[in-house]
């Protein structure tokens, strides 16, 4: 029997295992988006649209759909120039969606010709992408509840252009009228001041996504309320884009604006990821993910939201 029980554990243990998305596949990911070949992603530069075509290769090998047309790619007009939005869905059992987000542009280069002049931006935002890629890793081989929604946004650092273009593309309104939250990833890439495997979600105030997510979360992942309230910043990250659709839309990050020096900062580098934190955080907002469904998971607005 303790022979039989032991084998169990270990197929269990080697099963989970197997299931997970592994640090070295974050690393391998964010350290792409924030190399510094890269130079900054700023909208409008051949290095933006690597980003872009980067995004789509990542979303074919996990086998999403196509949002809309065929391609990955969702093309709007900057300054004269096609660039563009990456969008691609998971299909579920049911018709219902939940909504991965972050933007993968970044601010370029200093102009500087001497010492360090890129603008990587690890942390802003290929930290947000990693982790819905890293979610959409964790979901390759399996069918979640829910269906999902992968978007990568452009232009976020220009006004939140890619957001506001592809939340009123009408293509894509049959996700849009079926998708009951979004989550919008924003600089996860270190230790919240609520320790590790721990986040903060914008606006948290205004909906009850929080203590539902909490109440199914494992592993003692926890989203907490959001220490800047009083910045507002649920309406100055790309999520408003869809709450002026009315759609449960929130940012999680882990940033702690106490210790952080290297907000839009060339330091702003591969350095200052905690990776072993953001994979934590990536499989186990994943396994809390596949307990959720429609009959436990829909967050509701309340009447303290602007719309």
């Amino acid at each position: 029997m303790k022979k039989l029980t032991y084998l169990t554990f270990s197929l269990f243990s080697v099963f989970s295992f197997a299931q997970q998305v592994s640090e070295e596949r974050i690393r391998t990911v964010l350290s792409t988006l924030a190399s510094d070949e890269m130079k900054g992603r700023e909208i409008g530069t051949p290095e933006n649209d690597n980003a872009a075509h980067y995004i789509a290769a990542l979303f074919k090998e996990n086998n999403l759909e196509y949002c809309t047309g065929n391609s990955y790619l969702v093309p709007f007009n900057y300054k004269g120039k096609t660039v563009y939005n990456v969008c691609g869905i998971k299909k579920g059992k049911t018709d219902q969606y939940l909504g991965f987000s972050g933007h993968f542009d970044h601010i370029g280069t200093t102009g500087k010709t001497n010492g360090d002049n890129i603008y990587n931006g690890a942390d802003d935002d290929a930290s947000g992408i990693t982790t819905l890629v890293g979610i959409a890793d964790y979901f390759k081989n399996k069918k979640p509840d829910f269906s999902m929604v992968f978007m990568a946004f452009n232009g976020e650092e220009k006004g939140m252009l890619g957001s506001t273009a592809i939340s009123t593309d009408k293509t894509l309104d049959p996700i849009y009228n079926n998708l009951i939250s979004l989550f919008n990833f924003e600089m996860v890439a270190t230790e919240s001041e609520f320790g590790k495997n721990a986040v903060f979600m914008t606006g948290d105030e205004f909906s009850d996504l929080a203590g539902i997510f909490n109440k199914n979360a494992v592993n003692g992942l926890r989203i907490h309320p959001d220490p800047y309230a009083k910045e507002q910043l649920f309406y100055r990250s790309d999520n408003v884009s869809f709450v002026k659709k009315k759609i449960i839309a929130h940012s999680i990050s882990t940033a702690d604006m106490s210790k952080i020096k290297h907000y839009h900062q060339v330091s702003d580098d591969v350095t200052v990821v905690d990776f072993d934190n953001l994979t934590q955080i990536i499989n186990n907002f994943g396994a809390t993910l596949e307990k959720l469904s429609p009959e436990n998971f829909a967050p509701k607005y309340n009447d303290k939201v602007r719309f």
